[in-house]
Formats: structure tokens, sequence, C-alpha cells
């Protein structure tokens, strides 16, 4: 059974930081390209930020500089470390996994977990 269980999100003011954890189970972690996503209300799911199976990292421009993606292969984790937060990065926070050759394929997302950035 596949499960990705986001974790680690809350409240917190303008300019504070949060990590957020996803635990990978039921999925080949190490040959999985990771992902982390957010939807706000009333908005699309957005892309913030990708690393792939050997670590390259990709950002989408509102996060550059702000929001660091890592993984921990031996714990079947990836994480988003999010810094100088503002009030427009409130939104639920996805983790996805996606694995595009070879067998299997897939691609699954977590339950989501809340972040508010507020005062």
């Amino acid at each position: 059974q596949v499960q990705l269980v986001e974790s680690g999100g809350g409240l917190v003011q303008p300019g504070g930081s949060l990590r957020l954890s996803c635990a990978a189970s039921g999925i080949i972690f190490s040959l999985s390209a990771m992902g982390w996503y957010r939807q706000a209300p009333g908005k699309e799911r957005q892309l913030l930020a990708t690393i792939g199976t050997i670590g390259i990292t990709n950002y989408e421009d509102s996060v550059k500089g702000r929001f660091t993606i890592s993984r921990d292969n031996a714990k079947n984790t990836v994480y988003l470390q999010m810094n100088s937060l503002r009030p427009e990065d409130t939104a639920v926070y996805y983790c996805n996994a996606q694995k595009r050759s070879g067998e299997p394929r897939y691609d699954y997302w977590g339950q989501g977990t809340q972040v508010t950035v507020s005062s």
C-alpha cells in the first residue's frame, strides 16, 4: 500500500520558518522523483520544488532562495525547509512521488498539510 504522509505544517508568523516532511512507503523511493506542491483556496495546485533521484533540484521562482527541498533515501523522506515565510505562502502543501521510466511507473500524492502564515 502506497502512503505519502506529510507533516510539519502549522501556523507561523510572517518571516518565520517551517520544515515539512513527507514520509513515503510502498514506493521505490530512491528511484522516485519527489516534489512539493501547494494549493491556496480558489487557486490551482502549484509546483514549488522538485528533487530528482540523484539530487538535482528545481524551484518555482517565487520560492527560490527561501525554500529548500532535500531527500533522505535511508529514511524514505523528502523535506521542504521554508524560510522567510509570507502570508501569500498560506496554502495546503502536498508531496508528490513520480516514477516515469521502467516498471512500475507511478504518480502518487499525499493528503496535504496546512501551512498558515499570519500574525
